[in-house]
């Protein structure tokens, strides 16, 4: 059978499997056997048993069930309340006022907990009721969280960046430190666009709340210094090369568990909770993980990721070319997959491509990381859409649709760092300098 054919019977095979409503994990693994039973002389069973322990026993994957177990304890604090609270008097001098704790919340709670999902259900159970109640515009409320949210894959730690440099074999750590700015430059678009909108549309501002002094919003502000103090412990034992990326999601385990305790809010039914809500988001992780692997080992001896590659190879894409065409795919797939899969899925088939076009591979995980937040925010399968849609009682199509100045400026942040490639790669080389 020629390649066109194989690929269009697997595909047809990966849907038909996925409408039956089979898990994702599962799915990926059924499809490798189909195409390793008939399209390959290797024994499938015995392909599927070596590659699946061999991805299920990396060391550098278990910093992910360390990340999750982080984001779950800090869930179950009162951390929402006491942020709201310390950033509600900083904002309320910009134009938009209190609609920047979106923002500005997403980015700290996004920087403890890597996950897109808990960011946005974290910040959402403070900012939704909270904002909704002193007259702020549901459309603006909404939309903004659904943008900054993403944040929780962007800024470090990120589970999604742990699966990207595992399925593409790049330093974890890097990924880390190349994540900072352009999360940074994400966050001042969003806080941009509010102030924009604000300037255009005054008299749908609420008033400000009563002035205070410096000393008063300091004072104000004590209860960020948990949160502050475990972001440096993380971030700061990555960055000064004190400990991997691994030793680091220990370390956030431990300073999450002491912040919970140091609250009263540590107790065994919070515990339990914690840490049986990670093993079901992790286990989750893990088959899919699992079932790509074997996915992509299946691919190699099929031949395709090779062939893909030379087809590609063949068009003559320029590196902006290639980079269009992906962004478009990545956005396309993200409409259908949730972003863990999409990565896991296609980085076997592209890497070798994208390193034959020149592109660095920590730049391209951020880019990745970057088109695999927009997927979080479009029908029919943005997981924000449906966290937000469960929290508002909204309909997912007008969820989708206040969230979409969000999802432009996503694709400015893109147009960026491609443009300005230094976006992604300045803090990595200056780390790797010292």
């Amino acid at each position: 059978m020629s390649d066109l054919a194989i690929t269009g019977l697997l595909v047809l095979s990966l849907f038909l499997i996925l409408g039956s409503g089979v898990w994702i994990g599962l799915t990926l693994s059924g499809v490798a056997w189909i195409g390793m039973q008939l399209f390959s002389a290797r024994p499938a069973g015995d392909a599927m048993a070596v590659t699946i322990w061999g991805s299920a026993s990396s060391w550098t994957l278990t910093a992910l069930p360390l990340f999750i177990w982080m984001g779950e304890i800090l869930f179950r604090t009162r951390l929402s309340q006491d942020m709201f609270k310390g950033l509600a008097p900083w904002v309320q001098a910009l134009p938009g006022r209190l609609l920047h704790t979106n923002v500005v919340g997403c980015t700290i709670f996004a920087a403890v907990s890597g996950s897109s999902a808990a960011t946005c259900a974290t910040i959402g159970k403070m900012t939704l009721p909270e904002l909704t109640r002193r007259g702020y515009p549901e459309h603006m409320v909404v939309g903004t969280l659904a943008g900054a949210s993403t944040l929780g894959l962007l800024i470090p730690p990120s589970i999604i960046m742990i699966v990207y440099g595992v399925a593409a074999d790049v330093s974890i750590s890097q990924l880390f430190i190349a994540g900072v700015l352009p999360g940074i430059l994400l966050a001042c678009l969003f806080s941009g666009y509010i102030m924009l909108w604000a300037l255009r549309h005054p008299g749908q501002v609420p008033a400000a709340d009563t002035r205070m002094s410096f000393m008063q919003k300091l004072s104000e502000s004590k209860s960020l210094i948990p949160v502050v103090l475990l972001i440096a412990a993380v971030l700061g034992s990555i960055y000064t090369g004190i400990a991997t990326a691994t030793e680091a999601a220990a370390v956030g385990v431990v300073g999450s568990l002491i912040l919970s305790a140091a609250q009263g809010s540590l107790n065994w039914d919070s515990f339990r909770g914690a840490l049986m809500g990670a093993t079901r988001l992790y286990c989750m992780i893990a088959l899919i993980l699992a079932g790509a692997a074997f996915l992509t080992l299946s691919m190699g001896y099929i031949g395709l990721p090779r062939h893909l590659a030379e087809w590609i190879a063949s068009l003559g894409l320029g590196q902006a070319q290639l980079i269009l065409a992906l962004a478009v795919f990545y956005i396309i797939l993200g409409c259908f997959l949730d972003g863990i899969s999409m990565v896991v899925l296609t980085m076997g088939v592209l890497m070798p491509t994208v390193q034959a076009a020149g592109i660095d591979p920590v730049w391209f995980g951020i880019f990745v990381v970057l088109v695999v937040e927009m997927a979080q925010i479009t029908p029919p399968v943005g997981f924000n859409l449906f966290v937000l849609q469960g929290m508002t009682g909204r309909q997912l199509p007008w969820i989708a649709k206040v969230a979409l100045p969000m999802f432009l400026l996503m694709c400015a942040a893109v147009a960026l760092i491609y443009l300005f490639p230094g976006i992604v790669t300045w803090l990595p080389q200056q780390m790797a300098a010292r």
